[in-house]
This record gives C-alpha cells, structure tokens and sequence, in this order.
C-alpha cells in the first residue's frame, strides 16, 4: 500500500529533526574540539595545547589547592590572585645586527659592513617612525649587535641603553630537520643552549603585578637567537628554529597580554627597507 505525499512528508521531516537534534548534541558536546579544526575528526593535537603557566606566573597557580580548607580560605585565595593579575602588556622588539664582515677571525673584526650600517640606519628610523614609548634596548655584546643599537640609537638619542652577554649569538638547541652544512660541535648545544634559555627566561613573561604601563623593550642580538625565541614564545616545538629566516636589521615583534598569551605581530619585517639592500646571510 502505498502512503499518501503527506504522510511521507512527515516522516521525512520527523527523520530531518531527529537527525538535526542529535547532530546539535554531537556538536555542543564536543564544541571544544570541533572549534579547534572542522577538518579533522576534531581531536586537538598535543603539540597545539596553550601552557598558560609557561612562565610560572600565572595567578591561577599562586597556592596550592590543598591548602584551601573553607569558603574563607577560597575567597582569600581569590583575592590574592586578583592582586596579582598583571594589567598591562610587554612588547619584545627584537632586531637582528646588520651585514658585516664574514671574513673576521675574532668579534672585533666582524664588525658592520657599508650596507649593514646603511641597514641599521634604516631601521632605526623605522623605528623612530613608529613612535612606541620605547622604555629601554638591550644590546647583545657581540661588535655586530653592538655598532647596529649604537646607529639606531641616533634615531632614538633619549632611549637608556645597556648590554648583556646572554643575548650572544649562539646554537641553542639542534634543529630538525637538520641542515647539512650546519654542524657545530655536540658541547656548543650543550653550552649555548642554556645561556640562551636563560636570555629568554629573563625577557619573555607576562608583566609583573606591580607595572603601571605597557613597556616596549627593543633587543638588539642575531637571528639564531630570535628564531629560537620565536618558537619558544608561541610553544612550537623548539627544534624548529632553523626552519625560519630573517633578514639583517629585520624587526620581529612579540607582544606579550596580561592573561600570558604571545602574540606574534611581525616576523623579520624589513618592508621599510629599499630592496637594493635588503640581505639576510
């Protein structure tokens, strides 16, 4: 017997809402995953899982939990951590030294070629041009790092300088996948990587409770060194350094917001740059 349009219509629509409403569950139940790629079977990669205590500030680990006993205990628990929720952003202006003399047996020799120092001038007025309440720059110790912050701070005269040592130029970690010509001896890793770690243990954290207003801190080192803070700044895997490329005197911005999110808001910019000097080896 065969059903009338009607009736199958119906059950054609009752079938569609049944359908609708268990794919809405499916969804809503699994909302977390299925916003993290609609691509895939919505199962989030390890490696993609944000560590929002990266730098051991967070407020939401300032007490351990067993130490809360009653109501009153929580609420002060709450308040501490509400006191110590930063309110305001770091900006980590990073500059890579300009061209200069691969044929230098020491530092003192591989100082900044012609078109390095033309580099350094450019970024400097890149700089000044942007106009950021720049609170302070760090050169690294090395001649290149050294003479390139000194250009820059002709655009920049009233800005305090000084120096570190753990901002050198460096092999901080063994890249993969590696790179043929690229081999330094197993004891520099070993070495560097720790002082390089530190540079960024000392630079990269969200803002202490007690700052009053962003800061913008510019720092002057070499491209091993940054493509390693880059990678460590976002949580990519930190071997990955080598797969990223930057420019001599290019500016990498990271911002860093009061929750501890990293923000990459430019990656060896060199766009104010003439394209007659633009060089990155």
């Amino acid at each position: 017997m065969k059903m009338s349009f009607s009736k199958t219509h119906k059950i054609l629509l009752g079938l569609s809402a049944v359908s609708g409403v268990a794919t809405f569950y499916c969804l809503n139940n699994q909302k977390n995953k299925a916003h993290a790629s609609w691509t895939t079977s919505y199962s989030v990669s390890a490696f993609a899982k944000w560590d929002e205590n990266w730098d051991h500030r967070s407020p939401k680990y300032t007490r351990n939990p067993k130490q809360i006993t009653n109501e009153k205990d929580e609420n002060l628990v709450n308040e501490e951590r509400e006191n110590l929720r930063p309110k305001f952003y770091r900006h980590l202006i990073l500059i890579r030294h300009g061209q200069y003399n691969l044929q230098g047996e020491t530092d003192r020799e591989r100082i900044l070629t012609k078109l390095g120092r033309l580099q350094a001038e450019y970024t400097g007025k890149r700089l000044k041009e942007l106009n950021l309440p720049y609170t302070i720059m760090v050169k690294s110790t090395m001649a290149r790092a050294l003479e390139t912050g000194s250009i820059i701070s002709q655009s920049l005269p009233d800005l305090p300088v000084t120096e570190c040592d753990l901002l050198r130029e460096g092999a901080p970690i063994p890249p993969e996948p590696p790179l043929g010509r690229y081999k330094p001896e197993a004891y520099k890793f070993y070495q560097d990587g720790s002082r390089i770690e530190a540079a960024f243990r000392k630079y990269f954290h969200r803002a202490d409770p007690t700052q009053t207003e962003d800061t913008y801190t510019v720092l002057v080192c070499h491209a091993n060194v940054i493509r390693y803070f880059v990678c460590r700044a976002l949580q990519f895997p930190a071997e990955a350094w080598l797969r990223l490329s930057l420019n001599h005197a290019s500016i990498t911005w990271i911002t860093i917001t009061p929750s501890g999110r990293c923000v990459l808001r430019a990656l060896g910019d060199t766009g104010y740059m003439s394209p007659d000097i633009i060089t990155s080896t």
